[in-house]
């Protein structure tokens, strides 16, 4: 056995199942060995930036680490966009770097970057010494990325270890460690906290997410009664056509809902840093008695000083908490139908009907398409904002997006990595055309790699949210970044790679052919032109 064919044998073992890269002749010998099995698949992208955003999608939506293949240099520092927004947002991959050979290291060989160049964007940087090691580093690797927190690990090998054969070290059998468990003593000082509370909220972020803790978030915000507003990458952890799922804290938060926060007696954070994008540059006011719960000590105190902190575990605390909490009465039903109103009251004003849509009215006809069951990507960009403040995530591997990376071009690779790991699922990836952009090669890997996908576009010709900042803040004429006299057809772009396309305009339109796309068995793209003069909900939700 090649040691190519032992670093895919020990990710199959650690029920790794789909590697995402773009093959060189550095990485033929990997895929030679996948090409040997059956039981993990290599989905080939167009660009190395793609093939990291792919395996966050994958583990986005499952919880379970894929892998990544890419040659040394250019492609691997291509990847490094993807693998710095896996680590921002502690989502689980092996990325597999082919390296340069220790005795050409310095010599300025092909693709020769220092190994050193990746350590900030990854949770752990490690290169193979020896090629004995390759199987014990893989699990290592493994073992890392999906202890948490988890995150993002690159694993170097030299080039010419790959095709070589030879022994492996024994590898010891080890236990996954069990999660950081919170002491009985903080949880009831916690619990004593809360229960004084009469007006208290719920803050949730993504680590309810990974923790796998939505259904003990359900139920302590239902015993507990109190609204719940989620981070922008804590989105869909409660559903968001339950009761108590109040909005989301993010670029677009009314004044409503920063005045609840602020107004409250009491406060659970948990799974959330309190990002400057959660809390619009630590604007936002939180109660003194707040309990926060997170699985970095770091965040502990950084933006807001806790009266109880807890390093641990989400899914732990929350069962804690429900067994230690009494049932209460806090009325919560109303104060979560006031903040709802407050984004939906605004937003109405601009449904009307009237083409081009504006991109709330658009997403309220491409929600009305899309199945609740359905897994959804969104880009980042202006637009975003729209989609968290108003396009309802229905559970919390059901909505993926990019946290305080914010990198645009994520929402099409991301859709191509939910649809391999969920084959038989609906995948809707919503994007903007700046976003669109810059990844729509990717739509030739969702025809190549039968990926049956369905990309809507909101097209209005424009950098938007920077065109607005222009104006606004720099005395710049409106719409600076914007193209309105060279239009993209997605359309034809996308039928030049094999995807079929449709532009569509009214809500009903937009519905139908969404339904359509979902219902293919074939990767579909769906164009919208939406109004270019829309205001941005990063300004028109929060005055």
């Amino acid at each position: 056995m090649t040691y190519g064919s032992v670093v895919i044998d020990r990710l199959v073992e650690n029920g790794i199942d789909t590697v995402f890269g773009i093959p060189g002749k550095q990485t033929l010998p990997l895929n030679e060995a996948i090409d040997d099995r059956e039981d993990v698949q290599f989905v080939m992208a167009r660009h190395e930036t793609a093939v990291s955003h792919q395996a966050w999608g994958y583990a986005e939506t499952t919880g379970r680490p894929a892998a990544t293949v890419v040659v040394p240099g250019p492609g691997d520092m291509n990847a490094m966009n993807g693998l710095k927004n896996a680590l921002n947002d502690n989502t689980p991959l092996v990325h597999i770097a082919v390296e340069t050979d220790p005795e050409v290291r310095g010599r300025g060989g092909i693709h020769e970057t220092p190994p050193d160049t990746y350590d900030n964007v990854v949770k752990a940087n490690r290169v193979v010494k020896n090629p004995e090691g390759i199987a014990a580093e893989v699990e290592r690797a493994v073992a890392t990325a999906t202890t948490a927190p988890k995150g993002p690990v690159r694993l170097g090998i030299p080039k010419s270890f790959l095709p070589a054969s030879g022994t492996s070290a024994a590898i010891a059998e080890s236990e996954a460690p069990e999660p950081a468990t919170p002491t009985s003593e903080a949880v009831t000082e916690a619990a004593g906290l809360l229960d004084n509370a009469d007006a208290p909220v719920i803050i949730a972020g993504g680590g309810v997410r990974s923790a796998d803790a939505s259904d003990e978030l359900v139920t302590f915000a239902e015993q507990y009664d109190a609204p719940v507003l989620t981070s922008y990458k804590g989105k869909g952890v409660i559903p968001e056509d339950h009761p108590l799922s109040a909005g989301v804290l993010c670029g677009g938060t009314t004044p409503e809902m920063a005045a609840y926060v602020a107004e409250a007696d009491a406060a659970l954070a948990v799974g959330t840093d309190f990002d400057e994008l959660v809390t619009r540059g630590r604007t936002l006011e939180v109660p003194e008695a707040l309990v926060h719960v997170t699985l970095s000590a770091d965040d502990i105190g950084t933006n807001y000083e806790p009266k109880v902190g807890l390093v641990a575990d989400a899914k732990l605390t929350l069962d804690a908490l429900n067994a230690e909490l009494p049932a209460a009465d806090h009325q919560a039903a109303t104060a979560t139908t006031q903040l709802r109103a407050s984004v939906s009251d605004r937003v109405e004003a601009l449904v009307d009907g009237e083409t081009p849509l504006t991109s709330p009215g658009a997403l309220r006809a491409v929600r009305e398409g899309t199945p609740d069951g359905a897994t959804v990507t969104a880009d980042a960009g202006g637009f975003r904002i729209w989609t968290l403040a108003t396009f309802p995530a229905m559970g919390p591997r059901a909505y993926v997006n990019p946290g305080s990376w914010a990198t645009m071009g994520t929402g099409l690779p991301a859709a191509l990595g939910a649809q391999a790991a969920n084959p038989d699922a609906d995948v809707v990836a919503l994007t903007g055309d700046g976003g669109l952009l810059m990844c729509i090669h990717e739509l030739h890997t969702a025809a190549a790699e039968e990926l049956p996908v369905t990309v809507v576009v909101f097209r209005n010709n424009d950098y938007a949210i920077i065109s607005e900042g222009a104006e606004r803040d720099h005395g710049m004429a409106p719409n600076s970044y914007s193209w309105p006299d060279t239009p993209v057809d997605f359309v034809a772009l996308a039928e030049s790679m094999g995807v079929t396309g449709s532009r569509v305009e009214t809500p009903a339109e937009i519905r139908d052919a969404v339904a359509a796309a979902n219902d293919a068995d074939e990767p579909r793209l769906v164009e919208v032109p939406t109004d270019p003069t829309e205001p941005q909900a990063s300004s028109y939700l929060t005055e």
